[in-house]
């Protein structure tokens, strides 16, 4: 990422939750610990069914009296409606912003340039009133300035930044192994340890109770993480969902997303696994790639 560009996220969508119940509320359904985020800090987390499974997952910023969730645009209106299911008679009130407010990226460099910003995951600063948060997930990542439309232009002028295509965005974070787009693809596919989400810093294993804790709770406890979500190198030929990976005739996964940024649930602990390998599908030959911060003897 080029320290003085940013790259306007259009693909994301925001809700902003508020109200009397709102940090019970919360705390009883994502994966992470809501008490954590603060106007210095935010968190990555995630909404999994009842068993476990991937339903969503965004990034939490606290904005005055209440928190901003900052989603896959696609699934805002999904995950509205999933927040209302659990909302029962909690006093909280939940607003789709998408309209309102964009999510921008800059690089890491330029935030750590901000006023008292500091190096670490989920550090929150305040440009005039908006959020700047040092991406929770990971910081290579850089900031996430979410900013009422109208004040883009001129926030970008006064931060002396130059608009970039945000593909080039995308194109970084599927290189550090996180996928930018289509998460949509994962919902019901894969438990939401499997997409990483603890080396992510998505899922509080202290915080006690939430919907799909319990099956979280026995693949990490019990080291039964067989399968990973892992980016994919298309050599030739094409991807489809759901085709096999394999290795001769042995299956060590599937593909999950085609598309321009391709993943895969991986069977990592498979005898037949090998990163060095070349794997086909149907009508392709793939290499599957092992981001850096991901640390498993294989």
């Amino acid at each position: 990422m080029n320290r003085n560009n940013i790259y306007t996220l259009e693909d994301r969508g925001i809700l902003y939750i508020q109200g009397e119940d709102v940090l019970e509320y919360l705390q009883n359904v994502i994966t992470n610990d809501i008490n954590k985020v603060t106007n210095n800090m935010s968190c990555f987390a995630s909404l999994l069914t009842p068993q476990g499974k991937y339903l969503f997952d965004f990034i939490i910023v606290k904005h005055k009296k209440g928190y901003f969730i900052d989603c896959e645009k696609k699934q805002i209106d999904q995950l509205y409606k999933q927040l209302h299911i659990y909302k029962l008679r909690s006093k909280v009130e939940i607003s789709n912003l998408s309209n309102e407010f964009v999510v921008a990226a800059i690089s890491k460099e330029k935030f750590l340039s901000l006023e008292d910003s500091k190096e670490e995951n989920g550090f929150t600063v305040k440009y005039i009133e908006d959020p700047i948060v040092l991406d929770p997930r990971n910081k290579e990542l850089g900031g996430r300035l979410i900013i009422n439309s109208e004040k883009l232009y001129l926030s970008i002028k006064k931060l002396e930044l130059k608009t970039s295509e945000s593909k080039d965005y995308y194109n970084f974070s599927f290189k550090l192994g996180i996928p930018p787009l289509h998460t949509d693809k994962l919902k019901n596919q894969l438990f939401g340890i499997e997409c990483n989400f603890d080396e992510l810093n998505g899922i509080d294993f202290k915080k006690g109770c939430y919907v799909g804790q319990e099956n979280t709770a026995r693949i990490k406890l019990k080291n039964k993480l067989n399968k990973r979500l892992l980016p994919i190198e298309v050599l030739n030929g094409k991807i489809k969902i759901g085709e096999a990976i394999l290795n001769n005739n042995n299956e060590i996964g599937k593909i999950l997303i085609d598309n321009e940024y391709p993943f895969g649930l991986i069977k990592h602990r498979s005898e037949f696994f090998d990163l060095e390998k070349k794997f086909q599908c149907k009508n392709a030959i793939i290499k599957i790639k092992k981001p850096e911060w991901i640390k498993y003897d294989n």
